[in-house]
């Protein structure tokens, strides 16, 4: 019997959620979802370096789930990479250990605790503040798929 599914701990939502071929409008492109827990997974391993049992670690879970989710990972990746689809990151069960909170106006990100809500700017004093946590983390749409 399975056990209970665990939330996976992510340090930072992403900054971008689409990623996709250069001069092709994303309404003529396949999609590829990639979950901000295999974005975890992607950046522990190969950006940060870590082995498979310490990158685990850090994310809660077991290094073997955590090696399927980094294959996984890189198969979708590499599936929007070759094939020329728009990779789209969002959803999966996880947990935010920091936020980042994203000005509308000027830009300015500032990193945070998840649980807090920002109100102003420090940069620029606007009230058109965006958690980055809450945006990638909204409910799946259908995805688009063209048949070839």
């Amino acid at each position: 019997m399975r056990g209970p599914y665990l939330r996976r701990r992510v340090q930072l939502p992403p900054r971008f959620v689409h990623f996709k071929p250069a001069g092709v409008p994303r309404r003529f492109l396949e999609e590829v979802a990639l979950t901000v827990d295999e974005l975890e997974a992607v950046r522990l391993a190969d950006l940060d370096g870590l082995e498979h049992l310490d990158a685990s670690e850090r994310m809660g879970i077991s290094r073997t789930t955590f090696t399927r989710l980094i294959e996984k990972a890189r198969r979708k990746i590499a599936e929007a990479l070759i094939e020329g689809k728009d990779l789209v990151v969002e959803g999966g069960n996880v947990e935010f250990v920091n936020a980042l909170y994203r000005c509308r106006d000027c830009g300015d990100v500032k990193t945070g605790p998840d649980n807090e809500d920002a109100d102003l700017c420090p940069e620029c004093g606007s009230t058109h503040i965006e958690n980055l946590a809450r945006c990638c983390m909204g409910p799946r749409r259908e995805r688009r798929r063209r048949g070839g």
